[in-house]
C-alpha cells in the first residue's frame, strides 16, 4: 500500500459524448466522495479547458439524488472538449498553468474520461506532474462509441450505441419494405477508421430484420463491387438495405465521402459526413430504384433510451475502479476491460489497468477475419463478440413519461 496522499481531485470529460459517459462520471464522483484521502471533489467545466480556465465545480455541493440521476443522463453533463495539449518538451505553457491550478486547489488526483486523444492528454499530464515533482496520481477512464481504444476488450459507450444501431436497423428494415415499388436504403453509421459500430448493424440481420450488406473501413472500398452487390440484391428482392461506416475509403486512402471538409477538430481529424447521400446518388444512377439515404449522426451516441444495462453498469464501475486504484497508489494507468466467463459459461467483465503510454493514440480495429471474404458483411464471430455487451434494460426514472435527467447546480469552486 502506497503512502496515504490527501488532497482534492478533478474529474473531467473529453471527446465525443456517449449515452453512458455520465455513468462513469457518477462512479468516479461517488467513489471520490467516499474516499477519506480525497477532501474535495471537483468537476472540470468542458474537460481540460476548464482546468486551464480554473473553472471547476464543487461536486460535494450537489444533491446526492441529482448525482444519481447522472447514471441515466446521456451526453457529457460536465461539458466536453477537443483540445490537444502540445508536447511538454516543445511547449510547456499549458502544463505550467495546469500545475498552478493543481497547486491552488491542492489537487492530488486527476481523472480524465475519454477516448484515444483523451488518453494522450492524460498521459502527457501524468508525465509532466512526475517530472515537476508534484505528487498527483493521474488515471484514465475509457470512453468511446467507436470501440477503438487499444488494449481493452471493449469501451464504455460502444454497446449502447451498438444496441441503438441494431434496433434502428431492424426498424428501418421493416419500414423500407412497406411499399411494393421497391427501395434501396443506405444507413450511414459513425466510425472513422474502425467499423465496430457499422458492423453492429448486422445484429439486426442475425435476428431476422436488418441490412443485406455491411461495409467497414478496415478494408478498401471498391465502388464497382459495391454497386454490383446492391444491384444483384435489389434485382432479386426488389429491396436492399445497406449499412456503411462513415470512414469508408478507397485503396489510395481517400475517403469515399464527398463531404469531407477543410475543417478539422482539435486533434486534426477531418470532419466526415454525407457518405450515404453520395452512395445513394450512385445507386440510383445504376439501378433507377428509389433510394433513401439515412444518417444516424448524433442519435446513435445519445440514445440513452436504448442503453445497454451491461454497458451502463460497466461504465459506472470503470469510474469507481479508477478512483480506487488511485487512492491505493496507482498512477499513469487506464482502467480497461477483460472478457471472461463464469462457471456456467456466461459473459463476465474483469477490470485491469493498462499504462497510459501503451493506450494513447493507438487504435483497435475489427479483426480482418471477422469481415467476410467479399468485404460486404461481418462473420458470426463478430456477432458473438457484440451480443453479450448489449444485454439488459436499465431502470430509467421518468417525469410525466419523459426521461428524468440530472439537473446539477454546478457551484464553482
Amino acid at each position: 500500500m502506497a503512502d496515504k496522499l490527501t488532497g482534492a481531485c478533478i474529474i473531467g470529460q473529453s471527446g465525443g459524448p456517449t449515452s453512458v459517459i455520465n455513468a462513469s462520471a457518477y462512479g468516479a464522483i461517488s467513489a471520490a466522495l467516499e474516499a477519506e484521502e480525497i477532501n474535495q471533489v471537483l468537476g472540470a467545466d468542458h474537460g481540460i479547458t476548464g482546468v486551464l480556465a480554473d473553472k471547476l465545480y464543487d461536486m460535494g455541493q450537489e444533491d446526492p439524488q441529482e448525482l444519481a440521476y447522472l447514471k441515466n443522463t446521456p451526453s457529457s453533463e460536465l461539458g466536453s472538449c477537443r483540445y490537444k495539449l502540445a508536447d511538454p518538451d516543445a511547449d510547456d505553457t499549458d502544463y505550467k498553468r495546469i500545475l498552478d491550478v493543481f497547486k491552488k486547489h491542492n489537487v492530488r488526483y486527476f481523472f480524465y474520461n475519454g477516448g484515444n486523444d483523451s488518453m494522450d492528454t492524460c498521459d502527457k499530464i501524468s508525465r509532466y506532474m512526475s517530472k515537476s515533482g508534484w505528487d498527483c496520481r493521474v488515471m484514465g477512464i475509457p470512453k468511446t462509441i467507436d470501440n477503438d481504444l487499444f488494449g481493452t476488450d471493449h469501451c464504455p459507450g460502444f454497446a449502447s450505441a451498438a444496441k441503438y444501431i441494431a434496433t434502428s436497423a431492424m426498424e428501418v428494415s421493416k419500414d423500407s419494405k412497406v411499399y411494393p415499388t421497391g427501395q434501396v436504403t443506405i444507413i450511414e453509421i459513425m466510425g472513422r477508421h474502425a467499423g465496430w459500430l457499422a458492423g453492429s448493424a448486422a445484429l439486426a440481420t442475425y435476428f431476422g430484420s436488418g441490412p443485406d450488406l455491411v461495409y467497414l473501413p478496415e478494408v478498401d472500398f471498391d465502388m464497382d463491387a459495391f454497386l454490383n452487390d446492391v444491384e444483384r440484391i435489389y434485382n432479386e428482392k426488389k429491396n436492399c438495405l445497406v449499412a456503411v461506416s462513415e470512414g469508408l475509403h478507397f485503396a489510395d486512402g481517400t475517403f469515399v465521402s464527398q463531404a469531407k471538409t477543410s475543417s478539422t477538430d482539435g486533434f486534426g481529424h477531418a470532419q466526415l459526413g454525407g457518405l450515404a447521400a453520395r452512395l445513394a446518388e450512385m445507386v440510383k444512377e445504376r439501378t433507377g430504384a428509389k433510394v433513401r439515404p439515412i444518417e444516424l449522426s448524433l442519435l446513435q451516441r445519445c440514445g440513452a433510451h436504448l442503453a445497454s444495462k451491461t454497458d451502463l453498469e460497466e461504465a459506472e464501475m470503470a469510474g469507481r475502479k479508477a478512483v480506487e486504484a488511485a487512492v491505493s497508489g496507482v498512477t499513469g494507468k487506464m482502467v480497461a476491460f477483460e472478457r471472461d466467463k463464469d462457471a456456467s459459461g456466461n459473459y463476465v467483465c474483469k477490470y485491469i489497468l493498462l499504462p497510459l503510454t501503451a493506450v494513447a493514440n493507438a487504435e483497435k480495429k475489427v479483426p480482418l477475419e471477422w469481415i467476410t471474404p467479399e468485404h460486404n458483411n461481418v462473420t458470426k464471430d463478430f456477432i458473438d463478440y457484440v451480443l453479450p455487451l448489449i444485454q439488459g434494460e436499465p431502470e430509467r426514472p421518468t417525469e410525466c413519461s419523459l426521461p428524468r435527467y440530472a439537473k446539477l447546480k454546478k457551484v464553482q469552486a
